[in-house]
């Protein structure tokens, strides 16, 4: 049965076409600019079993991109910006709070920029016969340029060059559909505009914030893009991984499909079964972050500096928490919440992320991170990659009452840490929202003497 077609609106008031299929993991797909229509695409054999295949095992969700397809077509706003508007709409319509996103060819760019910004909600990351930079897409293939040299002379030649270059030449019937495909997705004129804006696409400085395990997939023998950028990609995101297939398609489901997916099964399984399994049971330490004033931060410096700001903080305490032994368990906006099997790896990772974040603030004083730290130990409650429970609350609740800089902790985290070295200051009894009884409290001295 085909897909029903949905809407969602964009910040900026663009209207983009989605569907779902199948059930579990959501596993965005996003598109190769501009050559997109997901009714007409539905229609293709090759890339209806790939749909079909992918929904297998998990929730696939494909959208058109603005101003191509079943979305509003008529748009100015290629840029970079734009697109991430487009995903970021779809998937807040549909409430997705964890995802894998799939960034197809010219779609990667916009994947990693949204994979950077958003961490705590990209699962996993996988970047199919992508780039980081446009300059270096259009200088490794004077092909490339050539064709792009076609869009604006002649529109039926240029669809015609760019199916049988996709296609391969000696199938002719297979590239005239494909060409006439490509004229039913897009307009010339919007063709031109989506090509001109993404020249400008540079998403290199962000590749060292991407935090989402990645997965970089190219085909060895695909002539555009060269298969050295691909390796560029995954030498430069922390820990991703590649994985080269044989192969002269550009369309993961043309030529061998079933390697394409075997590859995304293996990385997309590992996350899901370790992920319900990772969420620790029994006695644990919770560890709250929360950054001081990150509203009034956005007001002030604007979305983007802000920003900037918070995948600091994101990658100061991850790096703690690698360290320590700690497991993310949620990101809170402004904050993060982790949990430990130890009392004292939890005392010696917030600690450690204060002392990271005074070194920071001392090289920064114009853009200083102060952040709240609250710990706590008991047994939460484990359930669909959360916790839950009093041990949580009262976690986020000794957060809260942090003071910029100061870690504080309960009774029950200093009698099981006892004889470690901590220095734990009693702050006496104080009175939490939601809590009846008084909770001792006591501030953990992280600063070094001297």
């Amino acid at each position: 049965m085909e897909p029903r077609i949905q809407y969602a609106q964009t910040a900026d008031g663009v209207s983009i076409a989605f569907w779902t299929l199948g059930e579990g993991l959501p596993f965005v797909q996003m598109t190769s600019l501009p050559h997109s229509h997901i009714q007409l695409e539905w229609q293709v054999p090759q890339v209806r079993r790939w749909y079909e295949r992918v929904a297998e095992k998990r929730k696939l969700v494909r959208y058109d991109l603005r101003g191509c397809g079943l979305s509003d077509r008529d748009v100015t706003d290629f840029s970079l910006e734009a697109h991430v508007l487009d995903l970021k709409a779809v998937v807040d319509r549909l409430g997705l709070e964890k995802f894998a996103l799939f960034g197809f060819l010219h779609a990667g760019p916009a994947a990693i920029t949204y994979a950077a910004r958003h961490p705590e909600r990209v699962s996993h990351l996988v970047l199919w016969c992508s780039y980081a930079r446009a300059s270096d897409y259009l200088r490794s293939s004077p092909q490339a340029q050539a064709t792009r040299s076609l869009l604006d002379k002649d529109w039926e030649l240029y669809t015609e060059t760019v199916a049988h270059y996709s296609l391969g030449w000696s199938a002719p019937e297979e590239a005239r559909r494909f060409a006439a495909f490509i004229r039913e997705c897009v307009t010339q004129e919007t063709a031109q505009a989506a090509y001109g804006a993404s020249a400008e696409f540079d998403v290199a400085a962000l590749l060292a914030e991407v935090s989402s395990p990645t997965l970089v997939l190219h085909r060895r023998q695909v002539p555009l893009p060269d298969v050295a950028l691909a390796r560029d990609l995954a030498s430069r995101i922390p820990d991703a991984r590649l994985t080269l297939l044989e192969g002269t398609f550009i369309g993961p489901w043309m030529g061998d499909m079933e390697a394409v997916l075997a590859a995304i099964d293996e990385f997309l399984g590992e996350g899901e079964e370790t992920g319900a399994a990772a969420l620790p049971s029994g006695l644990v330490t919770i560890l709250f972050t929360d950054m001081e004033g990150s509203t009034t931060l956005t007001q002030r410096v604007g979305d983007a500096k802000a920003q900037e700001v918070l995948r600091t903080h994101n990658r100061i305490v991850r790096d703690a928490l690698k360290t320590h032994s700690g497991s993310e368990i949620k990101h809170t906006g402004d904050g993060i919440m982790a949990s430990f099997a130890s009392a004292s790896r939890a005392l010696e990772c917030a600690i450690a992320i204060q002392r990271t974040l005074a070194q920071h603030n001392e090289s920064n004083p114009d853009m200083p991170i102060r952040v709240r730290i609250g710990l706590n130990a008991g047994e939460p409650v484990a359930e669909e990659a959360d916790l839950f429970g009093t041990a949580v609350q009262l976690a986020a609740r000794i957060c809260a009452q942090a003071e910029p800089g100061e870690i504080l902790a309960p009774i029950v985290v200093r009698e099981l840490a006892a004889g470690k070295g901590f220095l734990l200051a009693d702050r006496g009894d104080v009175v939490l929202r939601g809590f009846e009884d008084p909770v001792r409290l006591y501030e953990v001295h992280w600063r070094e003497e001297g």
